[in-house]
């Protein structure tokens, strides 16, 4: 026993020394593991990101872009009962000089659920986005966003419901 015990100490003591690297060079540290391939300069080591929802400093708006302008941003449904599905519409204007195209629309939770203009809304005209509330299984005040894709600047908008949801009445 005493030897199988031992052995297995010789064991990990020689794995441990052994994976320690004290030759390891001095160039980790503050500047990380990236400083030898910034010092190289290639330019495949730091790869610039493409994404259309950030705009750059140098980057221009596209004074063409269509532009969704909200009626209301936000809607309030006071206080409904346990177990209510309320709907309400978002009315908006494309007050852009080209079509306005959503692509999508999602909410931040399940409970949510938004329905919009699919077809491509011509400049001065008018597109809805309809958001329907679920609020089984929900209690007290709730706010709820739905984020909308298009080929806007920028191309996510937000608008946001909110609800009280209030305790059922004791008999």
């Amino acid at each position: 026993m005493k030897r199988n015990l031992f052995s297995a100490f010789l064991l990990s003591s020689a794995l441990l020394l052994g994976a320690c690297n004290r030759d390891k060079p001095a160039e980790v540290g503050t500047e990380g593991m990236n400083a030898a391939a910034t010092a190289a300069g290639d330019a495949t080591a730091n790869p610039v990101v493409d994404n259309p929802n950030v705009a750059s400093e140098t980057e221009a708006p596209n004074p063409n872009a269509p532009v969704m302008t909200f009626a209301e941003t936000e809607y309030n449904f006071g206080d409904i009962k346990p177990g209510d599905v309320v709907k309400h519409t978002f009315n908006f204007t494309n007050s852009g000089k080209s079509p306005l195209l959503i692509e999508n629309a999602t909410a931040s939770c399940g409970c949510t659920t938004p329905n919009w203009t699919k077809d491509p809304i011509a400049p001065g005209a008018q597109g809805t986005i309809e958001v329907q509330f679920d609020s089984h299984g929900k209690s007290g005040l709730q706010n709820k966003q739905v984020s909308i894709r298009a080929n806007t600047q920028p191309s996510i908008t937000q608008i946001a419901i909110r609800a009280n949801i209030a305790e059922a009445a004791a008999r």
